[in-house]
């Protein structure tokens, strides 16, 4: 059966270093002329939900306009400082082995992501791990508020009835989104959440990092362990 893998992006494939967390401050003032004084949980969260959440927390209410200013600020903010990204932010050990890895076996690879699609593909292009992308497959924090959602747009978009679908993250969010869709989760502990928390919100494997890119292979290709 054909494979099909779903990637989460932040502290799964890469690590902003904080610069994710400024530009995001200089979108959020663009679109509401507001100061970010503070900013709504953001773990496994989409972007439209922290955009919701954060202006709440400056006694404002949004609507749909206002996140999409919010968007395509957030986005030209990408742009205008990749340089700065790509300087201070890093791709995560074993990223781009893995990408390569399953690419070589001849598995599909696409994202699952709470970042807008044009940050997401900004992203990725700084820190070469874009290659293997089908984009197009994809689901992004400006098409759904929930990770279930996204993944079964994913699933929608990438054709993937009759594929073996495994989605990679690294926060419960990540694993209680594919568990709800019905796909398999393989887990990393490269974010906030240790090895335990994420076996304890039920994913079917879980790994340390991507390093061992042999075993992520296996997991992949062989199902559940």
């Amino acid at each position: 059966m054909p494979h099909l893998v779903l990637w989460d992006i932040d502290h799964t494939l890469i690590d902003t270093r904080g610069v994710g967390h400024e530009l995001s401050a200089a979108a959020f003032e663009e679109a509401t002329g507001q100061p970010m004084r503070q900013q709504a949980k953001i773990d496994g969260i989409t972007e439209a939900v922290i955009f919701r959440e954060t202006a709440k927390l400056h006694g404002l209410n949004t609507d749909r306009a206002d996140f999409e200013r919010f968007a395509a600020a957030l986005t030209a903010q990408h742009i205008h400082h990749a340089t700065e990204l790509r300087e201070r932010g890093h791709a995560l050990p074993g990223a781009a082995a893995a990408l390569q890895a399953l690419a070589a076996a001849n598995v599909r690879q696409t994202v699952v992501t709470g970042n807008v699609r044009g940050v997401a593909e900004i992203k990725l292009g700084i820190f070469g791990l874009d290659t293997h992308i089908q984009w197009e497959g994809g689901a992004y924090g400006d098409d759904a508020d929930l990770r279930p959602a996204l993944v079964e747009l994913a699933l929608s978009r990438s054709s993937a009835a009759a594929v073996d679908v495994a989605l990679i993250g690294d926060t419960p969010a990540d694993v209680e989104g594919g568990i709800a869709a019905g796909v398999r989760v393989i887990a990393v502990a490269t974010g906030r959440s240790s090895i335990e928390e994420l076996r304890t919100a039920g994913a079917n494997s879980v790994i340390q990092d991507l390093t061992d890119v042999d075993a992520l292979v296996k997991y992949v290709t062989a199902g559940s362990m």
